[in-house]
């Protein structure tokens, strides 16, 4: 079981950046994916989760309507879409898979290796 995140990179702010996390097995229908990013010297926090089966999307309130998180079922692959970035986005982005919806890390069972996002002013 491997989570594969990809997409990182620097860009200026107000740039957009598209994040894949890509799953090494058939992702189930009651499975949540959830991408957190951590910032140096910071807590690993909650960006935004979705619900396999339904779609149904979920987002911290600071990137809400600036992130989009999306699945591509082909490819058991979710994305996360970031526009208008901002210096505070700045961080190592990882993606999680768990059987239950959750805002904090024992909320999901496996993560990926995480993936540098870097904002420049």
């Amino acid at each position: 079981v491997q989570l594969q995140a990809s997409g990182g990179g620097l860009v200026q702010a107000g740039g957009s950046l598209r994040l894949s996390c890509a799953a090494s097995w058939r992702i189930y229908s009651s499975t949540i994916v959830g991408w957190f990013r951590q910032a140096p010297g910071k807590e690993r926090e909650f960006v935004a989760a979705i619900r396999w089966g339904s779609g149904i999307r979920y987002y911290e309130d600071s990137v809400r309507g600036r992130f989009t998180i999306s699945k591509d079922s082909a490819k058991n692959t979710v994305y996360l879409q970031m526009n208008s970035l901002k210096a505070d986005d700045a961080a190592v982005y990882y993606c999680a898979a768990g059987s239950h919806y959750g805002t904090t890390r024992d909320s999901y069972d496996y993560w990926g290796q995480g993936t540098l996002v870097t904002v420049s002013s």
